[in-house]
C-alpha cells in the first residue's frame, strides 16, 4: 500500500475511524459500509488492504473499541460475544496501564442482567451464551476496575449455574465461531468468570453452587476439546480455575501452540480447527474455498490470544517465541487502530477484528511491550 493510498485512507481526519476512504469500502454494498453505526458513531467496515501503521497507536485502538462497543450496545441492546461481550471480558484487564473502561458498558451489563431480556432473539430472553458472557464481563470488571465482588456479579453467576445442564455445560450457541463455537468453548468462558470474580469461589457456601462448579471442572477435565482453539481456551481457563487439566496436559497444549507459530511470528486462527469443526460445520465450504486456505496468514485475534494464553500459563515475556509474536503485533496494526482478522462467518463486517484488537492490546501489556497511550481515549459521542 503506497503513500497515495495512505493519504486516501487518512483523508478527512480521525485516523480513518469516522470516514469512508479505505480501499475496498467504496465498492461494498451500502448496508455493509460500516462495521458499527449508531447515530453519530460510524466506523467503516474493515478491509484486508487497509494500510499498516509504522508504530502502534494505543489511542486509536481504544477509540475504536470504546465507540464500537457503545454503538453495538445502544443500537442492538443486547450482549454479544463478538463486541460488547469481548469488550467487558478483556478491556478491564487494561485498566491499570490504560485507564478505566467506558462506565456506560458496565451500566449496560447491569441493566441487561436486571431486565433479563435482549432485543435480539425471537423470545427476547437472555440465552445461555449471553449469560455466560454477561457473567464474565461483570467478573472482570470487579477484578480489575472496582476491586471488589459486586452483588450483580454474584447474581449473574447464580443465574448462570441455575441454567447449567447436569453434564456440566450449557446450551451453546454455535452462530459466531470462534467465540460461540461449541459447548466446550463456552464452558471455558464460564470457568474464566468463576475463577476471575474476586472472592466469589473462596467465599462460596451454597452447596448447590459448589456442586455446579464441580460439574464444570469435571466437564472441562474429562471432555475432549472439539479443536485446538478449544485447547487454547482450556489452557487460559486453567490459569484462573484449578482442576481443569490432567497431568502433563498444560505442557502439551503449550507445545501445540508453539508448533503453530508462523515464520513471521504470528498465529492464524484458521490453523486451530478444521473447517468442519467451527460451529455446526456449515462454514466448511466457504472456508475451503478461500484463496489462502492452504496457508492462512497470521491475524490479530489468534496472535493476541496465543500470547495471552502462553503468558498467563507462565511462559516468560523474554521467551524467543513470545518476542517473535510481540514483533508481529507491533508491525501489523492498521491505520484505523484495528488488527486485521478475517471472519470465519461472512465477509461483510468481520466483527472478529474487535476481539482481534483487544487480544493484541492485552498481549502487549502482559509482555511488557505496550506502547504508551499518548492521549486519553476519545469520549464516545
Amino acid at each position: 500500500m503506497g503513500r497515495t493510498a495512505n493519504r486516501a485512507w487518512l483523508a478527512g481526519g480521525l485516523g480513518g475511524l469516522l470516514l469512508l476512504g479505505a480501499a475496498g469500502v467504496a465498492g461494498a454494498e451500502d448496508k455493509f459500509k460500516y462495521q458499527y453505526e449508531f447515530e453519530s458513531i460510524r466506523i467503516p467496515r474493515l478491509d484486508a488492504d487497509e494500510p499498516k501503521r509504522r508504530e502502534v497507536s494505543v489511542q486509536r485502538a481504544l477509540k475504536y473499541l470504546d465507540q464500537g462497543a457503545t454503538a453495538w450496545s445502544r443500537g442492538h441492546k443486547c450482549v454479544t460475544c463478538h463486541t460488547n461481550g469481548s469488550y467487558m471480558a478483556l478491556r478491564p484487564a487494561l485498566t491499570k496501564p490504560l485507564g478505566q473502561p467506558a462506565p456506560e458498558l458496565r451500566d449496560f451489563f447491569g441493566k441487561v442482567l436486571r431486565e433479563g431480556t435482549s432485543r435480539l432473539g425471537k423470545e427476547g430472553k437472555l440465552g445461555d451464551s449471553q449469560m455466560i458472557y454477561l457473567a464474565r464481563g461483570l467478573a472482570e470488571w470487579d477484578a480489575h476496575v472496582s476491586g471488589t465482588l459486586s452483588e450483580e456479579t454474584e447474581q449473574a453467576l447464580k443465574q448462570l449455574f441455575e441454567r447449567q445442564l447436569p453434564t456440566g455445560e450449557w446450551k451453546a450457541a454455535l452462530c459466531w465461531p470462534p467465540l460461540e463455537s461449541s459447548a466446550f468453548q463456552e464452558a471455558t468462558i464460564a470457568a474464566l468468570a468463576v475463577g476471575t470474580a474476586p472472592g466469589w469461589l473462596a467465599g462460596l457456601s451454597d452447596e448447590g453452587l459448589k456442586a455446579g462448579v464441580k460439574r464444570l471442572q469435571d466437564y472441562l477435565r474429562k471432555v475432549e476439546p472439539p479443536h485446538d482453539y478449544g485447547r487454547v481456551m482450556l489452557l487460559l481457563a486453567s490459569t484462573k480455575l484449578e482442576g481443569l487439566l490432567e497431568e502433563g496436559e498444560k505442557e502439551r497444549i503449550i507445545e501445540m501452540i508453539r508448533s503453530k507459530q508462523r515464520a513471521d511470528g504470528g498465529w492464524a486462527l484458521r490453523a486451530f480447527a478444521e473447517p468442519e469443526q467451527w460451529g455446526e460445520g456449515n462454514r466448511a465450504e466457504k472456508l475451503r474455498a478461500e484463496r489462502e486456505f492452504a496457508d492462512p496468514p497470521s491475524d490479530g485475534h489468534q496472535t493476541g490470544l496465543a500470547l495471552v494464553a502462553l503468558r498467563e500459563a507462565g511462559v516468560g515475556a523474554r521467551d524467543p517465541g513470545i518476542q517473535k509474536g510481540v514483533r508481529w503485533l507491533l508491525a501489523n496494526q492498521r491505520e484505523s487502530g484495528r488488527w486485521w482478522t478475517r471472519s470465519l462467518n461472512t465477509d461483510n463486517y468481520h466483527f472478529i477484528a474487535f476481539s482481534g484488537t483487544l487480544y493484541p492490546l492485552v498481549a502487549l501489556h502482559l509482555c511488557d511491550a505496550l506502547p504508551p497511550n499518548r492521549s486519553a481515549s476519545a469520549k464516545v459521542p
